[in-house]
């Protein structure tokens, strides 16, 4: 993806290019390879319980070797189990990052961002670099800050269901008092969404079913691609004012069609 090289993504001490994040779940062979070659994509997550669903098929072996994989504790409900799984997806070979994702509701999926914070605090002393799954809420997210977290990732609308910024402004909050990467995480479906999030001042976007159910998704992949591309390079130029009221001509009209 191109990019200012002066404006890379930083993460644990890694620099990326492409701020578009490939989620997990919805994982096929076109997936990772649109997301790759089309999105640009230089992260993609990989859930641990989920990396070998089949005896003779592991999803790791699809995700090319230049690609840094992103290990989410996808399926924990405890902060003991998300530790747990992070240890395992180390021993796995996946390195040192790990996405924290921790929820006991099974029905909206939504983050338990008190065990999150703990889970994220025990890890980061053990040297991972922790990227938090948390609900947007300013409190946390700077409890995650103290924890030694690498970047906070609110959700945007629940899992799946591509309904876009539906939190937009308290990831705003996040994005103004946080000093932290923010990746907006869950919930984004289109590029109109990615590129308002990029607008706002979010650092990265993860998606995965707007690629996954698009019609043509090597299309869609590349149309993510620039519209995080414009949206990042809107939210550096400076955002034109908005008005509360009235109008304002481009060119002043004093005086015009006089005699």
């Amino acid at each position: 993806m191109a990019q200012n090289e002066e404006d890379l993504l930083e993460l644990g001490g890694r620099k990326f290019a492409s701020r578009f994040i490939l989620g997990s779940g919805k994982y096929s062979l076109q997936l990772i390879e649109a997301a790759v070659r089309d999105a640009g994509a230089e992260i993609v997550t990989v859930a641990v319980r989920r990396a070998n669903t089949k005896e003779h098929e592991n999803i790791l072996d699809y995700i090319p070797k230049q690609v840094t994989l992103l290990p989410n504790t996808s399926g924990a409900r405890t902060a003991e189990e998300a530790v747990r799984i992070a240890h395992l997806a180390r021993e796995l070979g996946c390195g040192d990052f790990v996405k924290i994702e921790i929820m006991r509701d099974s029905k909206y999926l939504l983050p338990d961002n008190e065990a999150t914070v703990r889970a994220t605090e025990q890890l980061a002393k053990e040297g991972f670099i922790v990227l938090p799954y948390m609900y947007p809420d300013l409190n946390t997210a700077r409890d995650l800050v103290d924890a030694g977290a690498a970047a906070v990732m609110p959700l945007a609308a629940p899992i799946g269901s591509n309904k876009g910024l539906v939190t937009k402004e308290f990831i705003q909050i996040l994005i103004d008092e946080i000093d932290l990467p923010i990746i907006v995480d869950a919930g984004i479906g289109s590029p109109a969404q990615a590129c308002e999030a990029m607008q706002m001042g979010a650092a990265a976007v993860m998606a995965n079913t707007a690629l996954a159910t698009a019609g043509n998704l090597p299309l869609m992949a590349a149309a993510f691609r620039d519209a995080i591309i414009a949206g990042r390079k809107a939210y550096r130029a400076g955002l034109g004012r908005v008005l509360a009221r009235g109008a304002a001509a481009s060119d002043p009209l004093t005086g015009f069609l006089r005699d």
